[in-house]
């Protein structure tokens, strides 16, 4: 079809959000909706401490109490379940929903209390009688690479997770042809998405059908895959429930721990059980940490700015497990140079485990970090050489002709105009009178700044970046579904096969099939069957939705068109190809018409005016791979996600010398995702996206004290956007369509995030630079703001501390 919006009826139309109705009325049914009868509920114990031997846990006394029914230990749920999977070849990093022996981080769970209600449980856990032998303990990733480093798992010999180092291109000829070199470091703290709703579960068990039936707030591939492994079930044992609306994710939802413990319990109890997290469980313990990076960066270049090298060094701080953690360093190979020219890289990936919580993927998957580093290195590489931060991009950028494009590490970018972006951006916002008004602040005592930042956002999310770090793992498609069905009186079902967390695939899939038939997307509906009964699909993650859901919607539906338009032809006595379609109409170029109800009527009831052969009704589905996805690595190179679309940020920031607090006095975000399937969701990813990254950037951070406490357990400490730091944002949008999807889309799910923390950093700094100080780890808390300016007036050296 046509990648030119004008032509489209409904798709890139501003039409209105279907899933906001329900939403906005309270009407959605969420996990603490599910009211099972007999219902019992949980809590959990958490340790207090970072490492230490669990000697003994004596449940009398909470058993003793009206309305406890059990509790569960390590131990127990060890000899009855298989550890968690973990994604890299590390069998003696094992996983369990409760500490074995051993608690390797201060918050994990050592013990569940099940009680009439969660009240009780809660209760219950102050109840247990606990003795620790308290074990040492690592907590920063630096010490944790090193060799005699205290072990998490003495088992595995080290704490390294994962080492790789990729070369790509000719690194060490580059670094040496180039007449300059610069080298930095800067730091991603510890954040996260942390949703309005907390994790949740609950599991019923029928001995006689031998069935678990599960609902829960999930957003992750293969999940009844998982739990069936860890019960030692068959997999068709295990029903999931896809009808349950997510409260928000954006990643962090996986949920595996909470459901094989809830799953054991409804198993062993004969009744159903569930578990929702409170706050203090879910940020101590539950899937709610990310990324937490020091990246190393050297940079070669030239004396017209031009990057010819990159080496780039990531150290992450996984926590106590290994889980997904270590893939979040493989997802930026597939942009590891950015919008950029750049013609060698090169990477070293380590992971390390260390008593903290473990991280859970998160919005963007390891790619903002990146981001922020890269775009660090282009500020740095302007400033050495003496030119605008904006020219500096513009020689870089890689050029609209020159795509389709191969980076060094082995990836395509599809299409791409950043020139452009760049271009109507600066008009837009007239960046001589931002410029202007920077320094008019800065003319009045204010410290005043400018931020820039571009990047890339890979979508069409596949799995290639794990065969990349897991040699043992081959695994080379990464599919979406969709099934179709029309009914005998022209009404049309669609069954997606994922959960909900927001993102408006229900609105999505019926744009698609609506544009496809041409018929009213209001008169589909759209559901979720069980896992059951659904087709392959490995849920919203990646930025992928739009282009592998809407893809397999597309593909589906275009198989129902095909069956009309051979009903309608052979009513016609005409070719296929003669036949059009208009609001559901067949017609041919003789005047000859079926509207909707007619073509459906013919299908479902008139066997007779059928072409030979043809099945009666009309139904249709579709597998969709991931566009370019077909491959496993080679010598370290990956063609990784098929899609790129690209954003440009430019921030002016505002910051009293006096306070410290930074002021966002105007956003700009120049936008390409292609072709706009709906832009009230899209706009929507991106505001999101933006106060996601203001967070990451000012505000939100997981501290750990030196004892290897969590100092920040509730939104009193680890703090969050408001309205009132959220800035109105200005999007100007470009379309550059992808050659690989079906309308020309690309992903936005992730879209604000990916820049928007280089973007205010960046701005941060050019607002403090006068004072000769900078900032190099994220957050940038108001405090040490107001700190490094004080000490830059009275004349003290600026203290760099990771």
């Amino acid at each position: 079809m046509s990648a030119d919006p004008s032509t489209f009826r409904f798709v890139s139309r501003n039409r209105r959000v279907r899933e906001d109705r329900r939403f906005v009325a309270g009407q959605g049914r969420f996990v603490a909706d599910i009211a099972l009868e007999g219902m019992l509920h949980v809590a959990v114990l958490p340790s207090q401490h970072p490492a230490a031997k669990i000697v003994s846990i004596d449940p009398a006394a909470a058993l003793g109490m009206p309305g406890v029914h059990y509790v569960l230990t390590g131990e127990e749920l060890a000899g009855a379940t298989d550890q968690l999977m973990n994604g890299l070849d590390t069998p003696h990093v094992k996983r369990y929903p409760l500490a074995v022996g051993q608690t390797r981080y201060a918050g994990e769970w050592i013990a569940a209390v099940v009680a009439d209600t969660r009240a009780l449980a809660e209760d219950a856990t102050e109840k247990l009688r606990v003795v620790y032998e308290p074990l040492p303990f690592v907590i920063k990733a630096e010490e944790a690479v090193k060799p005699d480093s205290t072990p998490v798992h003495a088992g595995h010999g080290s704490n390294v997770l994962l080492d790789k180092l990729f070369v790509w291109g000719e690194v060490e000829k580059h670094f040496a042809e180039s007449p300059r070199h610069l080298s930095f470091r800067v730091t991603w703290g510890r954040n996260s998405t942390v949703p309005i709703e907390t994790f949740g579960v609950a599991a019923s068990w029928d001995p006689w059908r031998e069935m678990l039936d599960v609902w829960a707030s999930i957003q992750m591939p293969k999940y009844p895959d998982q739990i069936a492994r860890a019960l030692r079930i068959p997999a068709n044992n295990v029903r999931v429930h896809h009808d349950v609306d997510v409260g928000g994710s954006y990643g962090v939802k996986r949920g595996i721990k909470q459901s094989v413990l809830v799953a054991h319990l409804a198993r062993r109890l004969g009744r159903p059980v569930r578990f929702i997290e409170d706050r203090l469980e879910n940020m101590r313990s539950g899937d709610a940490h990310g990324p937490e990076r020091i990246f190393d960066v050297d940079v070669a270049f030239n004396d017209d700015g031009i990057v010819k090298s990159m080496k780039i060094r990531a150290l992450d701080n996984a926590g106590a497990y290994a889980g997904r953690a270590p893939f979040q360093l493989g997802k930026p190979i597939g942009a590891i140079v950015g919008p950029y020219k750049i013609e060698s890289v090169q990477y070293r990936a380590q992971s390390v485990t260390t008593n903290k919580a473990m991280q859970e993927a998160v919005r963007g998957f390891g790619q903002a970090p990146t981001n922020y580093a890269i775009e660090t290195a282009i500020d740095k590489v302007a400033a050495a050489v003496g030119l605008p931060r904006i020219e500096v991009r513009r020689r870089n950028f890689i050029r609209k002709e020159e795509f389709p494009y191969l980076i060094p590490s082995g990836s395509t970018y599809d299409s791409g105009d950043y020139h452009t972006v760049v271009d109507k951006v600066f008009k837009h916002i007239d960046f001589e009178a931002m410029e202007k008004e920077r320094d008019r602040l800065r003319a009045s005592g204010i410290l005043a700044g400018i931020g820039i930042a571009a990047c890339l956002e890979p979508s069409g999310g596949n799995s290639s970046f794990e065969p990349l770090l897991n040699e043992k793992n081959t695994t080379t498609t990464w599919m979406d579904s969709c099934r179709i069905n029309v009914d005998g009186l022209g009404f049309v079902t669609v069954t997606i096969h994922t959960t909900s967390s927001g993102q408006g695939h229900e609105t999505l899939v019926g744009t698609i099939i609506g544009e496809v038939l041409q018929i009213d997307p209001d008169m589909i509906r759209i559901i979720r069957p069980d896992t059951l009964a659904c087709l392959p699909s490995n849920s919203p993650v990646g930025s992928r939705m739009a282009i592998m859901l809407g893809g397999a919607a597309f593909h589906a539906a275009q198989k129902i068109k095909a069956k009309l338009a051979k009903i309608a032809a052979h009513q016609f006595a005409c070719s296929e190809d003669e036949v059009s379609f208009s609001s559901g109409a067949a017609s041919d170029k003789a005047g000859h018409s079926l509207n909707w109800a007619e073509l459906v009527n013919v299908a479902h009831r008139n066997y007779h005016l059928l072409p030979p052969d043809m099945e009666p009704g009309l139904e249709a589905s579709h597998v969709m791979q991931v566009p370019t996805g077909n491959k496993l690595p080679e010598n370290g190179r990956v063609q990784m996600y098929p899609c790129h679309s690209f954003e440009f940020h430019v921030v002016l920031i505002a910051i009293d010398p006096d306070l410290g607090k930074p002021e966002i006095k105007r956003y700009v975000i120049g936008h390409d995702c292609g072709v706009v399937i709906n832009p009230r969701i899209v706009r929507g990813m991106t505001l999101g996206g933006i106060a996601h990254g203001l967070g990451a950037t000012l505000l939100e951070e997981f501290v750990y004290d030196d004892q290897g406490h969590l100092i920040t357990q509730s939104f009193m400490d680890y703090l969050l956007p408001s309205s009132h730091e959220m800035p109105e944002v200005e999007i100007v949008h470009h379309c550059t369509p992808s050659p690989h999807t079906v309308f020309g889309q690309k992903g936005s799910g992730e879209s604000g995030y990916l820049g928007s923390p280089a973007a205010i950093s960046s701005a941060i700094n050019d607002a403090v630079a006068e004072l000769g100080i900078s900032f190099n780890k994220l957050p940038i808390r108001i405090s040490a703001i107001g700190d490094a300016i004080a000490d830059a007036q009275q004349g003290k050296p600026q203290e760099q501390a990771l």
